[in-house]
């Protein structure tokens, strides 16, 4: 499942341009090869990211991967589902496996206000990504 409406990286995450914001996450591929998803680790708000530079970490039943910025920008939001504790208590709202289940959707994983637009011509269109599985396939 590769939708037309975002870009794509090659290291299997999506982006969402929503005006000056990035939304971004994890591939249907990617959670696919990487099982169920128990932990996600992701920068703080606020923080500045690079394009591809590492930002946090996935866990799955399987094994550990790295998350990369497929855009420059500052950290607006992260989505708390993947936060296990919140102010100190559990967060009733802890789902890491939305990234299995909706990657495109409630998976979302980091909203980033975009530094540098131009950046954007270093992603893929879906027919380049599709591509891609092809030839990794």
């Amino acid at each position: 499942m590769v939708p037309n409406d975002l870009k794509y990286t090659k290291e299997h995450e999506w982006v969402r341009i929503e005006g000056g914001i990035a939304v971004t996450g994890i591939t249907d591929h990617a959670q696919e090869m990487l099982g169920d998803i128990v932990f996600v680790e992701l920068p703080a708000a606020g923080e500045k990211v690079e394009q591809m530079g590492k930002i946090g970490t996935i866990e799955s039943v399987k094994t550990v991967s790295d998350l990369f910025s497929p855009i420059s920008g500052v950290v607006k939001e992260i989505n708390k589902i993947y936060m296990d504790r919140m102010e100190g208590a559990e967060n009733p709202d802890f789902h890491p496996e939305y990234a299995n289940h909706d990657p495109y959707g409630k998976g979302w994983m980091v909203k980033i206000e975009i530094s540098n637009t131009e950046e954007t011509a270093n992603l893929l269109t879906p027919e380049q990504y599709e591509k891609l599985l092809e030839e990794e396939a």
